[in-house]
């Protein structure tokens, strides 16, 4: 029997990867304590496992003793705690409760999940202190990161895995695998996969439901802009962007005609900004650099730049600071931030963003649903959601994907039995 305690647990991914690599391997498992700050998750966590996890781990002390620490700690900014204590220490931070029931308790192993920044946040001094701390405790480590994507996952979402053992070094036969950049990537992929005659893993289409409540369709009028823009097929959006401020694989604002119609020489003109603004010779800032209109002219040549101006000035397309040209970036009006395609995997889930998803479905745009958002973390159909669709998106979006635990605590489990077992 191992006993583990679930930190950080949010709605329970890493105890439900973890318990199922156990089960896998014949090894029975008890979960002796969780901890949760945020209640909305406490009441998925208890849906689901039937205990409803303590609060702020600041306030946990005693815990029955416990083989196995599970952990998706948040990564605060150690940068403010070393400007105050220096870099070799980890008070002030929540990693800091980690180390402090690892001492106390003295587990066989533990499991930590986080961002793939952390390997260089502060110019990787953070997760050198991390490394430094665990280390000391006497703990040996293995870290990778791994994309969810690589384990039946229709998600590129890369995060970092680091699992130890109290006097040893673990064993993995895993090693970091960042998989496809992006959706662009990982079909072309599944194209070379088909040509030697091997069955893509999953894709987005996999996990749609086959109808959804009405709720979830975008509104009549953004349907209509969407028409408007690209004609009678909207699955030619598939993979596409809507986004202000990008060339690309993108619809913008003035091409829905979001604040006004635009004629076909005010869209080219405004294409041809977002395009060339972010070019070298005009600065080097991320989204572009504002520009004069002599500057404009090198790349817009058309005798009508005038009125074109002075027409997207009005509608509020575009403005004039100091004589310089911006595009009027409205990213957070559209209904949709990203269309994802079918045929391909989702962008990495936010907390902020995963309701702001779509599909086009039937010849309609529409959100993918909470319960898309929980298969696009490999959560099985038999998880139990939120009952407010607002919390299961956050819920989910902050979440792990199941698969991808599982898999490696399976693989720790393998290569390292001799150590965990005693």
């Amino acid at each position: 029997m191992i006993k583990y305690i679930d930190l950080f647990a949010g709605v329970g991914g890493i105890r439900l990867g973890v318990s199922q690599a156990l089960s896998k391997n014949g090894i029975e498992s008890k979960c002796v304590l969780s901890s949760e700050i945020n209640e909305r998750a406490c009441e998925t966590y208890q849906l689901n496992f039937g205990e409803h996890p303590s609060g702020d781990v600041k306030l946990i002390d005693e815990v029955e003793p416990f083989d196995l620490l599970l952990g998706g700690f948040p990564c605060q900014p150690f940068s403010y705690a070393g400007k105050r204590m220096g870099f070799g220490d980890t008070r002030g931070t929540l990693f800091f409760e980690i180390e402090r029931l690892l001492e106390k308790y003295r587990p066989k192993a533990f499991l930590l999940e986080n961002v793939r920044g952390l390997y260089t946040h502060d110019e990787g001094r953070t997760f050198k202190t991390i490394m430094d701390k665990l280390h000391s405790l006497g703990y040996g480590t293995y870290d990778l990161l791994q994309n969810s994507s690589n384990f039946g996952v229709p998600q590129n979402r890369v995060r970092l895995y680091i699992v130890g053992i109290l006097g040893a070094t673990p064993n993995m036969n895993l090693s970091s695998d960042l998989g496809a950049a992006d959706s662009h990537k990982y079909k072309q992929n599944m194209v070379q996969l088909s040509l030697f005659g091997e069955k893509p893993i999953c894709c987005v289409g996999d996990v749609l439901e086959p109808d959804v409540d009405e709720k979830y369709y975008c509104s009549d009028k953004f349907q209509q802009m969407l028409h408007t823009a690209v004609g009678d097929d909207l699955r030619v959006l598939h993979g596409y962007r809507l986004i202000d401020y990008r060339g690309g694989q993108s619809l913008h604002s003035w091409e829905l005609g979001m604040k006004g119609k635009c004629s076909d020489a005010e869209i080219r003109f405004m294409n041809a900004l977002i395009l060339n603004r972010r070019k070298p010779i005009f600065g080097k800032e991320q989204d572009g650099k504002k520009l004069t209109l002599e500057q404009i002219k090198t790349f817009y040549k058309e005798p009508d730049i005038e009125e074109v101006v002075a027409s997207l000035l009005e509608k509020r397309y575009l403005q004039e600071i100091d004589g310089r040209y911006n595009p009027v970036c409205g990213n957070m009006s559209f209904e949709v931030f990203k269309f994802l395609d079918p045929e391909s995997i989702s962008v990495t889930l936010t907390s902020s963003d995963a309701n702001r998803l779509g599909v086009i479905q039937h010849n309609r745009a529409r959100h993918i649903t909470p319960r898309e958002c929980a298969r696009l973390q490999g959560f099985p159909d038999t998880f139990k959601l939120h009952p407010s669709d607002a919390w299961s998106y956050k819920q989910f979006g902050n979440s792990v994907s199941v698969p991808v635990v599982e898999a490696v605590f399976d693989d720790f489990i393998r290569t390292n039995a001799n150590l965990l077992l005693l």
